[in-house]
């Protein structure tokens, strides 16, 4: 019978997060009405600048994909409505944008998606430390078009830009300003969080670390990354966009390179993998600079720029100091009650996938060789596996097991030979392809998001199986389908008996949970074909008996079971069949008392014959 939801809030010790909400919102009201006019100036630049370093947490915190550029996306957000506002004679279209600065912000946001797609397409192919020296490239690039382009006033700038206007009300004061700056601010904070707690945040987070296994899980990583270079763009030209109305003037200088490093310093020294670091890296980031600017030239004299310097030297010790950003030394200052995942058991089930027919061909190997130079780490490998069979692939250290595993789940692809999946050719097919077609798998090394909950971590696994995109994640539009989504990972949690840790980090688990929590994320996408690479490593006895049973279980269902595994009382008690590997090649197949008896077994695998 359906259970009724009864997760409920942690009672974990602390002050429940509404509460610093509603009080940091009662500041924010207060602020402009207390302070003076220098102050709220301030408070408006924060901001404005908040909201590029918000972007930055997404994509470079979160997403891991550092750019050094968004000041460039800055300034085409804040030249668009210059230039929109300033012109006379625009042509039709552009005319209708020019008509009012709320237009002009639908005009510059789309103009930056353009442009960042076109980016993005250059940019996010490549890696490591190619992909920051692309986006100085860009950046550079970007600022010195909006430098020498003589209609938009080149490096002097464009000025007589309008106040915006709110339901008739002029904002042309920064106290009448700061709500919009603030109240825009506050939304992209909101639709960030619900975008990160969605189907498609949990995409993104895999990003840092873990794109392998998200490939592997159905997630179009290169669409991921795409989406989050688009939205922090898209925030940095929105901040542009306030920019330009507060100051009623632009020229290139406030979107040049070294303001693009002080962007990510802010992201950074904020804490760049949490969502309200973006506020503080942005508000201690605006803060320091005017007071160095401020003091240092009364103590130290007016010639030098003693500010820039002894401002490097903080940054360098915060750096060092506080790697992960200040936002967790706050947390811990003010703890707050933290809330767990609720799960709705009568949620409605996910679509289960038609399952073969026990005894249909599900996959077929022939003669596939993998070379690595003069390395030959498969050679003319064959193997099959039928609905509803186990079948055990072993061999020593070294003899090309995982490789083998690389080349049917598409995360590496044969130098010869053929796959067949279901009657299909994926042999050089992209993982998350040949995962859509029923293929899971776990990976001999575990691959898991340490600092996310085992239930979210399972939840990656269903991630095919649900259809709601970005838009809907961030205002919250796809809770019916997340709600179906979590109670599925809950399931398949229970169905391993993982239940009492659902909501532990999963890198608090030890290394033998931690593999069968991919037991559980590869069961989520309710495969045929479940791979399973060494899944009793780290397993005591009665948990490896546990194991034994579900994967018999899992088999009476008519799932096709691949498995490496290096414990032979654990394969040769469970499995159907055996396949035995050394250096590469295939050196006997068959049952498993019969292999036990292979001569050639004994010798390479077994010690030798007596």
């Amino acid at each position: 019978m359906n259970q009724v939801k009864i997760d409920q809030t942690s009672i974990a010790p602390g002050i429940r997060p509404q509460f610093w909400l509603v009080a940091f919102l009662l500041i924010l009201g207060i602020a402009p009405l207390a302070l003076p006019e220098f102050y709220v100036t301030t408070l408006n630049f924060i901001g404005i600048y908040a909201l590029v370093a918000l972007g930055l947490v997404l994509l470079t915190g979160i997403g891991g994909l550092t750019s050094f550029g968004q000041a460039a996306f800055v300034g085409l957000g804040a030249y668009t409505t210059a230039w929109l506002a300033t012109t006379q004679g625009l042509p039709t279209l552009l005319a209708f944008f020019g008509q009012s600065p709320w237009l002009a912000l639908l005009a510059g946001l789309i103009f930056t998606t353009i442009v960042a797609i076109i980016l993005g397409s250059l940019t996010l192919r490549l890696s490591g430390h190619y992909l920051p020296l692309g986006t100085i490239a860009w950046g550079t690039s970007l600022y010195y078009l909006l430098g020498n382009m003589e209609f938009l006033g080149g490096h002097t700038g464009l000025s007589g830009i309008p106040a915006v206007e709110v339901l008739g009300w002029k904002l042309d004061n920064g106290r009448s300003f700061f709500y919009l700056v603030w109240g825009m601010l506050l939304v992209s904070v909101l639709t960030t969080r619900n975008l990160l707690d969605s189907r498609e945040g949990r995409a993104i987070r895999a990003l840092k670390g873990g794109i392998v296994m998200a490939e592997a899980m159905g997630v179009n990583t290169s669409r991921s990354r795409m989406i989050i270079f688009v939205i922090a763009a898209l925030q940095a030209c929105t901040s542009g966009w306030l920019y330009a109305h507060m100051q009623r003037f632009v020229n290139p200088s406030p979107f040049s390179l070294h303001v693009g490093i002080e962007y990510l310093f802010m992201a950074v020294v904020g804490g760049a993998g949490h969502v309200w670091g973006a506020l503080m890296g942005a508000g201690v980031i605006t803060l320091l600079k005017q007071w160095l600017q401020d003091w240092l030239p009364k103590l130290l004299g007016q010639t030098g720029n003693f500010e820039m310097i002894i401002f490097g030297g903080i940054m360098i010790l915060l750096l060092q100091r506080t790697p992960d950003g200040l936002w967790p030394i706050v947390t811990r200052l003010m703890p707050t009650r933290q809330r767990q995942k609720k799960i709705n058991w009568s949620a409605e089930p996910l679509d289960l996938k038609p399952m073969p027919t026990k005894g249909e061909m599900i996959l077929e190997a022939r003669n596939v060789t993998r070379k690595f130079g003069g390395l030959v780490a498969n050679n003319n490998m064959s193997l099959q596996v039928r609905a509803g069979e186990i079948l055990a692939l072993i061999g020593p250290n070294g003899a090309g097991k995982s490789t083998m595993f690389n080349q049917i789940s598409g995360v590496d692809t044969p130098t010869s030979g053929e796959v067949l999946f279901r009657d299909k050719s994926v042999a050089g097919h992209q993982a998350r392809e040949i995962a859509h077609l029923g293929m899971s798998r776990t990976f001999q090394h575990v691959r898991l998001l340490p600092a996310m909950s085992v239930l979210e971590n399972v939840a990656i696994g269903a991630h095919m199986r649900g259809t709601r995109s970005v838009v809907p994640a961030a205002w919250r539009l796809d809770r019916a389908e997340e709600e179906r989504l979590l109670a599925e990972a809950a399931r398949q949690i229970e169905r391993v008996g993982l239940s009492a840790h659902m909501h532990d980090a999963a890198g608090s688990l030890a290394l033998g949970q931690q593999r069968i929590i991919e037991i559980a994320r590869a069961l989520c996408s309710t495969p045929c074909l479940l791979l399973l690479d060494e899944p009793a490593a780290g397993l005591r006895f009665k948990e490896k008996q546990a194991l034994g049973a579900l994967l018999r279980q899992l088999s009476d269902e008519g799932i096709a079971i691949l498995l490496v595994e290096h414990d032979m009382d654990f394969v040769m008690g469970l499995v159907d069949r055996v396949v035995v590997m050394k250096f590469g090649e295939k050196i006997a197949e068959g049952l498993p008392e019969e292999v036990q008896k292979n001569p050639a077994v004994l010798e390479a695998y077994l010690g030798g014959v007596e």
